[in-house]
C-alpha cells in the first residue's frame, strides 16, 4: 500500500499512544515517516503532528493485529514495544504494514530487514528479563524490600508476575533505574495485596540498618565460600553474568568489583 502523503507523529509514550498513531495513519491514508514519544520529539527532522492516545482506537488496532496477522503478532508487538531498538516505534510501524499486507505469513518472512530486526529486538529483551530472574538483589528496608536494576530494555513487565509469585505476602519495589519505572508489590492485610507498574524519576533510599549491613555481608561471605579456587574462571563468569549487572550487585561490591580480567592491549 502506497500513499502519496507523508508525517511524522508525536504522542505519549504508551503503548495504546502507539496504536493511535496508526490508526491515524490508516485512517487519514498517509505514510508515518517518524514516530516519537513527547519528550523526544525536539530530535525529529519533520513538522510533527500530536495525536492523542484514544483507547477505542487503540483496540481497534490491537484487536485488528490478532484478527489480520494473528495472536503471536499481537505479542511481537507488545514485546518490541519494551525494547531499546533505535526508532522502535517507526520499525513495529513497519512491521505492521507488512502484516496488514501479506497477513499471518509476515511472521515466517525471516529475510525480511523489518522482521529480522524486530524478532532480533524481542530475542534481546527476553534474554535480558530472563538474566534478571537471577541477577535481582533486594535489601530490607524495614516493612518493604527495595532492589534497583539497570536494565537496557523495558524488563518489568515481564518480570512481574514472576516476583509477585515468588513473593507473595511481602511488600517490594523494583526501581529501574534506567527508565525510571517501578515494580510494587504492597501487602496491605492477610489477603489483599496491590500491584502496580509507574513511573517512578528518582528513588532517594535512607541509610542501610546494622541488621541489612550485615545481611550483606553474610551474602558475599556465602558467595565467596562456595567458591571454589582452584577452578577460578573470570572469563567464564563474566560470559554468564555479565559485567553490566554488577553494579547493583551485593556480591559483586567492592573487592569484587576488581576480579574482571583486564583487557588485553595490541602491541
Amino acid at each position: 500500500m502506497s500513499w502519496s502523503r507523508q508525517s511524522a507523529y508525536v504522542y505519549d509514550g504508551s503503548f495504546d499512544g502507539f496504536l493511535s498513531c496508526v490508526f491515524e495513519s490508516y485512517d487519514r491514508k498517509e505514510e508515518a515517516v517518524d514516530i516519537r514519544p513527547g519528550d523526544d520529539c525536539l530530535y525529529t527532522l519533520f513538522d510533527a503532528v500530536w495525536v492523542e492516545t484514544d483507547l477505542v482506537k487503540a483496540s481497534r488496532v490491537y484487536k485488528g493485529i490478532g484478527a489480520k496477522i494473528g495472536p503471536d503478532a499481537q505479542e511481537l508487538i507488545r514485546c518490541g514495544f519494551l525494547t531499546c531498538v533505535a526508532d522502535k516505534e517507526l520499525l513495529l510501524y513497519r512491521f505492521l504494514r507488512l502484516g496488514f499486507q501479506y497477513g499471518r505469513t509476515v511472521m515466517n518472512m525471516l529475510t525480511e530487514d523489518t522482521v529480522h530486526r524486530l524478532r532480533k529486538a524481542v530475542k534481546h529483551l527476553k534474554t535480558e528479563s530472563h538474566a534478571y530472574l537471577g541477577f535481582v538483589r533486594f535489601s530490607d528496608y524495614g516493612d518493604v524490600l527495595v532492589a534497583i536494576i539497570e536494565p537496557k530494555n523495558q524488563v518489568l513487565p515481564l518480570l512481574a508476575s514472576h516476583f509477585c509469585d515468588r513473593y507473595r505476602g511481602e511488600s517490594f519495589l523494583i526501581y529501574d533505574k534506567t527508565h525510571g519505572q517501578a515494580l510494587m508489590q504492597k501487602q496491605e492485610g492477610p489477603l489483599t495485596e496491590r500491584v502496580g507498574l509507574f513511573r517512578l524519576d528518582e528513588l532517594v533510599l535512607p541509610e542501610p540498618s546494622q541488621e541489612e549491613m550485615s545481611y550483606r555481608r553474610l551474602w558475599k561471605q556465602f558467595y565467596d565460600t562456595v567458591a571454589i579456587r582452584e577452578r577460578n574462571n573470570p572469563r567464564a563468569r563474566l560470559s554468564h553474568m555479565p559485567q553490566r549487572y554488577w553494579a547493583q550487585l551485593t556480591e559483586m561490591q567492592q573487592s569484587h568489583r576488581s576480579a574482571a580480567p583486564s583487557p588485553k592491549r595490541l602491541r
